[in-house]
């Protein structure tokens, strides 16, 4: 990776960003972000904004001419832009703009300008409620019922193609629940996590909607990062990867451990959910990536927990203290 190029797009944003801090210490001769800010924030780049081998461009994927001088002298791409779920469906428009036509104008210039591999981030929203727990890369993706997902899905068969009819070398990851410092934390799809780091703050019972009994897979934001640098690295294309840590914890539980590391003893208050979740259980299947990328997830979800916890307090208090 030394010497080469790269192009991170939503590289201000969530998982963008530690991706870039990942690539970093390997020492290429560039990193191009490519970030509308949107969801993408400038306080994200704090810690290599000032790095010389740093172009910022504040500037949208959508942009095709933008994006061809992007991507014309760069050896690989990240393409992690995206719209979240509810805004896709809000704006299915909008969704498909980001999500699929601009998906495909970039693969189009990566095969213009023979880009050597493209690292593209999926989720697990294409499965849907899977067939399978742990879910394996196998399950079939025909229980999925959002624009976001189907979007996602998409993408991974465009590359597919694109392999197929162009050489043009990928790897998708499958994200499961990302989680850890700089998640979004303002606006009306707030995680509840923060929701519920709010109430600790504030010494108020933490609501959970339904019988929390639903469950995740919590991946923690440095594993992710890490698990996109091995899937550039590893000598594997055309291959799609869980990224998640084949443990299944439900809202309940999750709680609970956040309750501990922040030594809180508040009770939790039950509500009855007013919307219905179609996708009751989430648990990753990452032996593939363990055996074809050399990735396992390191941190521990309470390890995880107590990180985020210290970086949301200290957000809040400097926000408290600035106004």
């Amino acid at each position: 990776m030394a010497n080469s190029q790269i192009l991170v797009t939503g590289g201000a944003g969530f998982i963008g960003s530690y991706v870039v801090e990942e690539l970093l210490k390997y020492h290429p001769r560039k990193i191009i972000i490519v970030d509308n800010l949107v969801r993408g924030r400038l306080e994200n780049l704090g810690s290599f904004i000032d790095n010389s081998a740093i172009e910022f461009i504040e500037g949208d994927i959508r942009d095709v001419s933008l994006m061809d001088k992007c991507i014309s002298n760069v050896d690989y791409v990240f393409h992690m832009a995206a719209l979240r779920i509810n805004a896709c469906a809000a704006n299915p428009g909008d969704g498909f703009d980001v999500m699929l036509k601009a998906t495909f104008d970039l693969a189009t210039l990566c095969v213009k300008y023979k880009v050597k591999k493209v690292i593209y981030s999926s989720s697990a929203s294409v499965y849907g409620l899977a067939q399978h727990f742990p879910t394996p890369e196998t399950d079939n993706p025909y229980d999925n019922q959002t624009f976001y997902g189907g979007a996602k899905l998409w993408g991974e068969q465009l590359f597919r193609s694109f392999k197929f009819m162009y050489g043009l070398d990928y790897v998708a990851l499958r994200y499961f629940n990302v989680y850890g410092p700089r998640m979004d934390t303002d606006g009306k799809y707030t995680e509840v996590m923060i929701r519920w780091l709010d109430c600790i703050q504030h010494g108020l019972n933490p609501l959970i909607y339904g019988d929390g009994e639903t469950t995740m897979d919590f991946v923690y934001i440095k594993d992710v990062a890490r698990a996109n640098v091995a899937a550039l690295m590893a000598n594997v294309s055309d291959q799609v990867f869980n990224i998640g840590t084949c443990r299944e914890t439900s809202l309940k539980q999750l709680l609970q451990i956040m309750l501990a590391v922040n030594k809180s003893h508040l009770i939790p208050e039950f509500k009855e959910s007013d919307t219905v979740n179609p996708v009751s259980r989430r648990c990753a299947e990452n032996g593939k990536a363990k055996h074809l990328l050399g990735f396992e997830p390191k941190s521990t979800l309470k390890e995880g927990l107590y990180e985020l916890s210290q970086w949301y307090f200290k957000k809040q208090k400097a926000t408290l203290y600035s106004i």
